[in-house]
């Protein structure tokens, strides 16, 4: 884990670059204010919030009161620390399902778990990112909606296809890869794949068994508008922080531009989308020219973008940190029994 905060410097770059192209002064970012800055921490801690209840929602419903509701809402927000320092913001499923196991839970009970909460942050996620990239279309900007539906209808279908398939299909490493795996990794190579393909075998198992029940559908409906929720607060994280140096946008305005944005930063290419979810902003918001970065007088600031970035992204960086290191990195005692 330690080279995830290795790359934290590497996600500072493209800001440098931004702040020198565009001779960002400290005091500029500064102009923001203070109330606005904290209403953004406050709007994307209330984001992350959401998505931590919903898993222990969801946790709670399958697996029982296995462990409390504060703890597994902390762990699932502690989890995003590693979507943060990851290309395409992957990875926090890993920590949720780790840190389940740990308490006891199989591996495939807490991986169906993780794999509804990710599958409902996704849909939410990637209706707001097409209906962004539709109104990048309808306004001319073909690049920009290009990107923005490239990625999101990639992402989106790829997750619900997955979901709902395993209910149908019992899926098994590919062919291809397992050959590898069991050719250079001999016997401990076999025993992994086979390790791998029973593994995967239970969760399409468990997903035949309950994504048809009343219950699942009950709770993919419940999970699926609070994700909708959390998203609308990522769009208000930026509302704040706009309105606040008096630059005219609407709710949902700011809601489709960090979508928007949020697309563009899925793009494999840095590290938490570092730079170019800041060109995603100015893409939406400055006549969604994505080549037009010289800020008109009355136009949107770089100083808001920076400044929203550091409240949404670096600010939560250090306290999902604390919380994935105390919780689901954290040493777990078993209680003795009686």
């Amino acid at each position: 884990m330690n080279w995830r905060i290795a790359v934290i410097p590497a996600t500072l770059i493209p800001i440098i670059i931004i702040i020198i192209q565009f001779d960002i002064k400290l005091d500029d970012v500064l102009a923001i204010g203070v109330v606005p800055f904290i209403l953004a921490v406050l709007a994307i801690m209330v984001k992350l919030g959401l998505q931590g209840i919903k898993l222990a929602y969801i946790a709670r419903t399958f697996l029982g009161p296995f462990d409390s509701i504060k703890r597994l809402t902390a762990m699932r927000v502690g989890s995003e620390f590693i979507k943060f320092t990851t290309p395409m913001f992957v990875g926090a499923e890993f920590a949720v399902i780790y840190y389940m196991v740990k308490k006891g839970i199989s591996t495939s009970r807490a991986s169906w778990v993780a794999l509804l909460d990710i599958v409902t942050e996704v849909l939410a996620g990637g209706v707001l990112s097409i209906i962004a990239g539709i109104f990048a279309l309808l306004n001319g900007a073909y690049l920009v909606a290009a990107i923005v539906l490239g990625t999101s209808v990639t992402v989106t279908t790829l997750w619900v296809v997955l979901f709902f398939a395993s209910s149908k299909h019992t899926f098994q490493l590919p062919k291809g890869i397992a050959s590898l795996i069991s050719k250079f990794g001999k016997e401990r190579g076999i025993k992994y794949v086979k390790q791998t393909n029973k593994y995967i075998e239970e969760v399409c198992t468990m997903s035949r068994e309950n994504i048809h029940s009343k219950k699942s559908q009950k709770v993919f409906v419940v999970g699926f508008i609070t994700s909708l929720v959390s998203w609308l607060f990522y769009g208000i994280s930026f509302l704040v922080i706009a309105v606040g140096i008096g630059y005219s946008v609407e709710f949902f305005e700011s809601v489709l531009a960090v979508m928007g944005a949020n697309a563009i930063g899925n793009l494999p290419i840095t590290v938490g989308g570092s730079g170019l979810a800041e060109f995603g902003i100015i893409a939406y918001l400055n006549n969604l020219d994505p080549f037009n970065f010289v800020m008109p007088d009355t136009g949107l600031e770089w100083n808001a973008v920076i400044g929203w970035r550091i409240a949404t992204y670096y600010i939560p960086i250090a306290v999902t940190w604390i919380l994935l290191v105390k919780l689901a990195l954290g040493k777990y005692t078993k209680p003795a029994t009686t």
